[in-house]
């Protein structure tokens, strides 16, 4: 008797069930299949060296998400199954589950798929059931979606490439359930999460206790807490882990994916990836304790009743593999593998947001297109003065991760600086600096407060360059905290190296005229000095003098300002002139530049128009709101004002907080001859007829609510009871005129950041037509008609500006 209670207290049979799983940032590029490739297997690796028997990486990780209709193409699925023996040829998967997101090739129907090895196998491929063909994204253009009704798993022939590698003929794919020796996975893919009959139910309640999700999910303002939320509620109602994993970066389009994948575990985060960050490969894992997803269904009655009764999916059987931390379960394994505990939840804030998703979507532009750097005309408002801020933020975060010792921010930095014809040797010295002052040493404050660089020591104005360094907080935007010497001597390191950065990719200028402010120039001025930019301003006079000499030539007539006496249609197009021509010029300095300075390459156009603006049409086509790359493309005006007055606190920039305050103007008429030339008389939204917090709520309602006229004129009467009904009506009606009348400057937006849900982009986001009936006759009428039988009241006429009804505005 004393023999069977010494076995059956012995800690040999105590069941340990703690798991460690292991999800990932991959920062991968549509069609670079090397690059992915590399990035996968260093995700694979540094998850095994971190104890993980189960890695997850994001959708279509293999080929990157955005390869579109490349998708159609057989060499993309010949290039996958190429990356896909690479990762099976050798030991990369032995001794861990890889579930790997990859498209595939089923008896002939293209699928998106997760791919799930090990141990040098494929042990099952799950194809995704219900796919995102909505807003940014067209996934029934290049994939099938599989039956979510088919409850087999069927057989996958393997190419040949595959069947020498694997050994397989073989595979199974369908939707099914992986059972290890003390657990079992199932898979849901990225839009299943979003879907009203989600997969994840299913399975809990079918005794899954593990649901992985490879996803490619993109950045939105505000849209991360939604996210969260849709992982967490399962979890907390059924019990279970949930393992999610994101791409990270820009891979080739307006989108940048924003990372942040994480272990939930019974409705509470473990473990969390961080959302913005220029690491290419982030590996997190969490030790999972399986007892505490069983005891926490044990607790709800319903739930057992619930799954006593679902339909049983088929498994693929793996039991020969377990997931467990350590074979051995002796009580010191079990407490060196401590369980990973809820932690707070990082959500950034909206200011931080609108800095720095773009910044790092710019960063991946830069290195991935080649070019030296960026053109920024500057204006002296809050449009440019917030892609400036941007950029700025671009060099804190790319400094910080090469003094973190990011060899790939390293290797990048130094391209440029070397290309900028800079020295690449002030990054190897401040990066040991700054890892000596991690160690021990401490820097007193007079050896790393001011330097000068020996490429180039004046500006071109002939006055004395010198890279001073500024307080920050303890990150590009984080909260401010109180430095030891040693973080001081740190953080102006970082400070040293962003300056150096910015001064070699941010070249401004300001393009003034006779209508120009002095204010707007003088901000123009000190804004690029506190940045560091390299920076010229100029006057254009000339060359629109230029321009409307050889119209008068051939013409005979002169046009001139309606101030001037000239019409409506002379006043608009001498406003468009100047706007054009300073588009010219930004191209002809981002060309030229580089060789001015006595560098190699070019730079890219920074255009620096905000979605409202583009959703009235405020702008003029081919202006300084037409580039290269649109950072603030989908961020609304009242954002990139808020984030200005953050970034100027944060990063010690006041006139950030003073431009972010300043009238909105456009410059582009003649200053009243009273004025003193301090402030343009001219404002948007005086031009406008509308505000731009009144814009925000048009657009929301447009797009994102899909209102016509009609339902939008009858909704805002509700929320705007500070107006009568026929002061609502009059509002709708100029919005949707003017909307129409510039709806094709759309199909010539700047590829622009997407951010903001009613963005008007027409390329890929907002797809409508581009000619309309201006006058919306039945629409208009039917708000006439409500405003007369619910209301008795006469509509007000809808006033425009003469001149407008058939010319482009400015």
């Amino acid at each position: 008797m004393s023999d069977l209670y010494n076995v059956a207290s012995s800690p040999l049979v105590v069941p340990m069930n703690k798991i460690v799983v292991a999800t990932c940032n991959l920062n991968q590029w549509a069609m670079d299949f090397d690059g992915n490739l590399e990035r996968i297997i260093a995700s694979i690796r540094r998850a095994k060296m971190l104890g993980a028997k189960y890695r997850l990486g994001p959708e279509l990780e293999i080929t990157g998400y955005s390869c579109e209709d490349h998708f159609l193409e057989l060499d993309t699925f010949m290039h996958s199954e190429q990356s896909l023996a690479a990762i099976l040829t050798g030991d990369l998967t032995d001794g861990i589950l890889c579930d790997i997101g990859c498209p595939i090739l089923h008896n002939n129907v293209r699928y998106n798929c997760r791919v799930f090895c090990l141990d040098r196998k494929i042990v099952l491929i799950r194809p995704k059931m219900s796919l995102a063909d909505d807003g940014n994204y067209r996934e029934k253009r290049f994939f099938a979606s599989w039956d979510y009704t088919d409850q087999a798993l069927h057989d996958h022939m393997l190419s040949d490439l595959l069947r020498k590698v694997t050994g397989q003929a073989s595979v199974p794919i369908g939707v099914g359930i992986i059972a290890t020796e003390e657990t079992t996975i199932a898979s849901e893919i990225c839009e299943e999460l979003w879907t009203a009959r989600s997969p994840h139910i299913n399975y809990y309640l079918s005794g899954v206790e593990i649901i992985s999700n490879g996803s490619g999910s993109h950045h939105g303002l505000r849209k991360l807490e939604s996210r969260l939320a849709l992982m967490r509620e399962p979890t907390r109602k059924c019990g279970g882990v949930y393992v999610y994993s994101n791409s990270r970066g820009g891979d080739g389009t307006r989108l940048y994916f924003d990372g942040c994948s994480l272990v939930c575990v019974n409705g509470q985060v473990v473990s969390q990836a961080s959302q913005f960050s220029m690491k290419d490969v982030e590996v997190i894992t969490a030790v999972v304790d399986l007892d505490a997803v069983r005891a926490y269904r044990q607790d709800a009655a319903s739930f057992q009743e619930q799954s006593s009764r679902e339909i049983q999916l088929p498994t693929v059987d793996v039991r020969y593999f377990s997931l467990r931390h350590t074979k051995s379960a002796s009580f010191d394994s079990l407490l060196e593998a401590n369980t990973s505990q809820p932690a707070k939840v990082r959500i950034h804030s909206p200011e931080e947001e609108c800095a720095m998703g773009p910044a790092c979507w710019l960063w991946d532009y830069l290195r991935r297109s080649g070019a030296a750097g960026f053109l920024l005309p500057l204006s002296g408002g809050a449009d440019s003065a917030s892609v400036a801020a941007i950029v700025r933020t671009m060099c804190l975060m790319a400094a910080e991760s090469a003094l973190a010792g990011n060899e790939q921010v390293i290797a990048d930095m130094r391209r440029l600086f070397v290309n900028n014809g800079a020295s690449s040797e002030i990054i190897d010295d401040l990066v040991a600096r700054y890892q000596s002052a991690q160690s021990s040493i401490v820097l007193s404050s007079d050896q790393v407060t001011t330097m000068t660089t020996d490429s180039e020591e004046k500006e071109d104005n002939g006055e004395d360059r010198q890279i001073t360094a500024s307080p920050i907080g303890d990150n590009a935007l984080g909260e401010p905290k109180k430095l030891s010497a040693k973080e001081k001597a740190m953080m102006e390191r970082r400070t040293l190296l962003a300056n150096e950065l910015t001064y070699q990719v941010l070249h401004t200028v300001y393009m003034g005229t006779t209508n120009s402010s002095t204010n707007t120039q003088d901000r123009a001025k000190r804004l690029a000095g506190t940045i560091h930019s390299y920076h010229h301003s100029f006057a254009i006079d000339d060359i629109v003098s230029a321009v409307l000499r050889v119209f008068t030539a051939f013409t005979g007539k002169t046009p001139q300002y309606t101030t001037q006496g000239g019409t409506m249609t002379e006043d608009l197009a001498l406003q468009n002139i100047q706007a054009r021509l300073r588009m010219v010029m930004s191209y002809l300095c981002a060309q030229l530049f580089p060789w001015v300075r006595g560098n190699k390459g070019f730079l890219l156009v920074l255009s620096c128009g905000n979605v409202d603006e583009a959703l009235r049409g405020y702008m003029t086509k081919y202006d300084c709101s037409s580039g290269d790359l649109n950072p603030i493309g989908g961020i609304s005006k009242g954002d990139l004002k808020r984030m200005l007055t953050f970034v100027a606190a944060k990063q010690d920039l006041p006139v950030l907080d003073e431009i972010a305050h300043a009238t909105p103007t456009a410059e582009l008429r003649p200053i009243d001859a009273d004025s003193d030339r301090a402030e343009a008389t001219q404002t948007d939204e005086e031009e406008m007829g509308m505000t731009y917090a009144e814009l925000g709520v048009f657009g929301y309602l447009r797009k994102v609510m899909k209102c016509g006229p009609v339902k939008m004129f009858l909704r805002l009467v509700e929320m705007w009871r500070f107006l009568t009904p026929d002061e609502v009506g009059v509002k709708v009606k100029r919005f949707f005129y003017y909307y129409a009348l510039n709806r094709h400057k759309m199909t010539t937006l700047t590829p622009s950041y997407h951010a903001e849900s009613y963005s008007p982009d027409d390329n890929r986001h907002d797809l409508r037509q581009i000619v309309y009936n201006v006058k919306w006759t039945r629409q208009f009428n039917t708000i006439d008609s409500i405003l007369n039988t619910s209301y008795h009241v006469k509509a007000t006429p809808l006033s425009l500006t003469a001149g407008t009804e058939l010319t482009e505005e400015s």
